[in-house]
């Protein structure tokens, strides 16, 4: 056997080996390592590229740069701090979402309001948000074994069960690391057929987060709006 042939049948193997070939099987094993990760969840700060795509015009647009989530005060904290293609921060907290683009030194606010369960629900999808917790607002199903950035991932595809929360996401796929329990990689589908796809590497959890990475980093001209809808 040729040793790249070799190579991939091996780690087809491992992978295999890694989650079990039933779906119920397979299913459970995913939630209960997502459970054990929910209850040691304190932080998590990761490399993120996401890539938003819209069907009507057929583009992807990229953003890079870092993402933090935190548990404090019995809540889900979010932060991200783009630096490309342009710089731009998203700090969500207190059930209030800002995004700041320095490019034209201004911060949108956005009160997630009586939509504030269904958002932080997103936010801990694979980041602090227990397995089993999930089969009560979605349909979930074991799609195998993947391989996402060198890790061997299971997939899992989410089904809202409220017709209001279908309406907007009506499909998510997660891959989680099984040692970790944790997203390497998401996909949000909208009805229109547009997606994001976030994809995130070198994960550290449990760490002490920078002290400025929940606070917005605007100057003093910095002008502050809150559109409605």
């Amino acid at each position: 056997m040729r040793a790249p042939l070799k190579t991939l049948v091996i780690a087809s193997l491992l992978t295999a080996a890694a989650w079990p070939q039933s779906e119920s099987a397979g299913l459970e094993n995913v939630l209960k390592q997502m459970d054990v990760a929910a209850k040691n969840f304190k932080s998590t700060e990761a490399s993120v590229v996401w890539d938003q795509y819209q069907k009507v015009i057929d583009e992807t647009e990229t953003e890079k740069g870092k993402i933090y989530f935190r548990r404090e005060g019995g809540e889900i904290q979010m932060a991200a701090d783009f630096v490309e293609p342009d710089k731009k921060y998203v700090i969500y907290s207190g059930g209030k979402i800002q995004v700041y683009q320095p490019k034209i030194d201004q911060v949108n606010e956005y009160n997630a309001g009586k939509n504030r369960s269904d958002l932080e629900s997103f936010l801990v999808l694979g980041f602090g948000g227990s397995g089993h917790e999930l089969l009560k607002s979605y349909d979930v199903k074991f799609l195998g074994s993947e391989t996402v950035n060198g890790v061997a991932t299971g997939k899992l595809e989410l089904v809202p069960k409220s017709a209001r929360l279908k309406n907007n996401l009506p499909r998510i796929l997660l891959w989680i690391d099984p040692v970790r329990g944790i997203s390497v990689q998401q996909q949000f589908f909208e009805l229109s057929g547009d997606y994001r796809l976030a994809k995130y590497s070198d994960i550290h959890m449990n760490q002490k987060l920078p002290d400025n990475a929940f606070k917005l980093k605007t100057t003093g001209k910095t002008k502050f709006l809150s559109p409605q809808g």
